[in-house]
C-alpha cells in the first residue's frame, strides 16, 4: 500500500495555483510567499514558495528576517537561506524555527537580503521590488 505523508501531499499540491500567466505576470522579481505554518517537534516549520520572475537563475539568496510575536514584540532576528532560485520555476523551501510556537507568530519582516548572488542581476535583483506574501494568518512585510 502506498502512503503519502501530509506534507508531501501539501508540498506537492502548493505550486498547482502558479499558471505560466501568473509567472509572466510576476515581470522581473522575486515572490515570496509564506504558504504554511505547521507545529515541529521543537519548534515550528515555516513553508515558503518562491518564484524568481528573472530571466536568469539566482545562484544564493539569503534573506535577513525579524520574527515578530502576536502582541508586536520581537521574538528574534534570523537568516533563511533559500539557496538557489532559478528562473522562472516555483521552489519550495521550508526552515524549522526552534522554540517557536506557530500560533505565536504574528508578523514577519524580511529585513533584505544578506547573501545575493545574481550573476549579471547584481545584488538588488533579490530585492528591488520583492513581492511578499501570506497564505498564513501570520503578516509578512518587507
Amino acid at each position: 500500500m502506498l502512503r503519502i505523508s501530509r506534507t508531501a501531499a501539501v508540498l506537492a499540491t502548493m505550486a498547482l495555483p502558479l499558471s505560466a500567466t501568473a509567472q509572466e505576470d510576476l515581470g522581473p522579481r522575486l515572490s515570496l510567499e509564506l504558504n504554511t505554518t505547521a507545529p515541529a517537534e521543537n519548534g515550528c516549520t515555516l513553508t515558503f514558495l518562491a518564484l524568481n520572475g528573472h530571466e536568469s537563475d539566482i545562484q544564493r539568496v539569503v534573506f535577513e528576517a525579524v520574527l515578530f510575536d502576536t502582541g508586536g514584540q520581537v521574538d528574534r532576528l534570523t537568516l533563511f537561506d533559500f539557496g538557489t532560485l532559478p528562473a522562472g520555476r516555483p521552489r519550495v523551501r521550508q526552515f524549522v524555527v526552534p522554540g517557536l510556537a506557530c500560533d505565536g507568530l504574528g508578523q514577519i519582516l524580511i529585513n533584505g537580503a544578506s547573501t545575493c548572488e545574481a550573476g549579471e542581476l547584481g545584488a538588488g535583483a533579490c530585492s528591488d521590488d520583492l513581492l511578499l506574501e501570506t497564505r498564513t494568518e501570520t503578516e509578512v512585510i518587507g
